[in-house]
């Protein structure tokens, strides 16, 4: 065969990468290594509005559920602890042109987060009222909830009740106002 028609191939195999060189009938180890990626961060999610409560007359009160608040904590952080504020920043709740017999103050207005209905992962879910006796006003920012101890991805619901004071003075009408949550 002329030069023309000779082929020569030249295979090179790659060896796997050794961590260790060992004798025989001892241990050999590897060093593995992964990544745990966090998904997405620290979250809050509340009702869409406007949220009804009901109606009540001058010098009584009006009670109803907010409807559920979720905080989602994918941080996966070894100290995946969070609390969630509530607050009421317009100041009052107002119908029509919003004159003093037309306004509720916020100091009127009464949260209580009561117990979670639901959470997920470890550590210690603290509500901010547990009960009713424990409601607070909305004028100054308040804990609605908080975690207080664990590591991880978490999740805690509630489903607060707002009460409202209504003043002797207060006149007829449909009274809107801002709620905020947030999470830190």
């Amino acid at each position: 065969m002329g030069a023309a028609g000779m082929m020569v191939a030249t295979v090179t195999m790659a060896l796997p990468a050794r961590a260790d060189t060992c004798a025989a009938s001892t241990t050999c180890s590897t060093t593995v290594t992964f990544t745990v990626a966090a998904p997405s961060g620290l979250a809050i999610t509340v009702p869409d509005g406007p949220v009804n409560l009901g109606g009540g007359q001058p010098g009584g009160q009006i009670s109803g559920q907010l409807g559920p608040v979720t905080v989602v904590d994918q941080r996966a952080a070894l100290n995946g602890t969070w609390t969630a504020s509530v607050v009421s920043t317009s100041g009052a709740f107002t119908t029509g042109g919003g004159t003093t017999a037309e306004t509720i103050p916020n100091t009127a207005v009464l949260y209580w987060s009561g117990p979670a209905v639901n959470t997920t992962g470890t550590g210690t879910f603290v509500p901010g009222q547990l009960n009713a006796a424990a409601a607070q006003t909305l004028a100054v920012t308040r804990t609605a909830f908080a975690k207080t101890s664990g590591s991880g991805n978490n999740s805690a619901t509630w489903n607060p009740t707002i009460v409202i004071n209504i003043p002797e003075q207060a006149v007829e009408g449909t009274y809107t106002g801002t709620i905020n949550h947030s999470v830190a």
